[in-house]
């Protein structure tokens, strides 16, 4: 065992690398898995699935105290538990019409469209450009493209994007996880009726598979990336937390081809790494411009 092993700081820093990466793969294969149970019980039976068991993990961790929440933490977390419903069902409709990869890459110009507002660097400006030339090679567009399908992988990214800065706002009002956790509670609220109905709807005997799926899906894709950033967010500085973050694309990328059968063009990887390379640049290259 080496000399940097043995160091603490060290063996913490690979513990969240580790976990990090292991929670990457677990979103994606768990998005995948869903993408399975799409034709039985539909995107809005999985996305409902997902954000009960996201609800039923947050609030398990950090209990939140509904009754001492005061109007100005409320209005936030409300907006927050809408806003949690509406980046899954715009992400799973677009998996549903673009695939796996394309719809996880479009998501992703969230948190990049994020870091450049909140940043007056030039270096942002044209890793902008960059990433918009990254989503014309992504999705090549065509008269014939399921342009329907990359306004929802956009809504996803916009909404992944309310979602960072309704957070903060969360955050601040809030301490620790229980703003969270309590607008888990309102997504899962809003989202109950509809899984009520998605229940009463199928054929439970020919669906039995399906519910397995959503449930895999919502424990992979919720369940272990929340506890996942609990161990990682402790361990790892935050400009390494992006980097590592940028590699959900490719791994959607990999589990699309082998859960779902889904092959990329040329193009299509060539826009995923553009992305993907931005991502990781905007992450890492530090400025003392940001806005604060």
């Amino acid at each position: 065992m080496t000399a940097e092993i043995r160091n603490p700081s060290t063996k913490h820093k690979l513990i969240g690398v580790s976990t990090l990466l292991a929670s990457a793969l677990s979103n994606q294969v768990g998005a995948a898995l869903g993408a399975l149970a799409f034709p039985v019980i539909g995107t809005l039976g999985v996305v409902s699935i997902r954000q009960l068991i996201a609800a039923g993990v947050l609030v398990g961790i950090a209990r939140p105290r509904f009754r001492t929440l005061t109007r100005a933490q409320w209005w936030p977390i409300l907006l927050l538990g809408a806003v949690f419903g509406m980046m899954n069902i715009c992400l799973y409709a677009a998996i549903d019409r673009l695939g796996l990869a394309l719809a996880v890459t479009l998501e992703f110009l969230g948190p990049l469209g994020v870091a450049m507002a909140m940043s007056r660097r030039w270096l942002d400006a044209v890793c902008g450009i960059i990433a918009l030339a990254g989503v014309v090679l992504l999705t090549d567009p065509q008269p014939s493209s399921d342009f329907t399908g990359i306004a929802l992988g956009l809504a996803a990214a916009g909404a992944w994007a309310a979602y960072i800065l309704l957070n903060r706002v969360v955050g601040a009002r809030v301490p620790g996880l229980r703003g969270t956790s309590a607008a888990a509670t309102v997504s899962a609220i809003l989202w109950t009726p509809i899984a009520l109905v998605v229940l009463v709807s199928i054929n439970w005997v020919a669906s039995v598979s399906s519910l397995l799926l959503g449930l895999a899906c919502g424990v992979l894709s919720s369940a272990v990336p929340y506890i996942a950033d609990l161990i990682t967010l402790r361990r790892l500085p935050p400009a390494l937390f992006g980097v590592l973050m940028s590699i959900n694309p490719v791994y959607a990328a990999l589990v699309g081809l082998i859960i779902l059968h889904q092959r990329l063009a040329a193009n299509e990887w060539a826009g995923i790494a553009v992305i993907v390379a931005v991502n990781a640049l905007i992450t890492v290259i530090p400025g003392r411009q940001h806005r604060r």
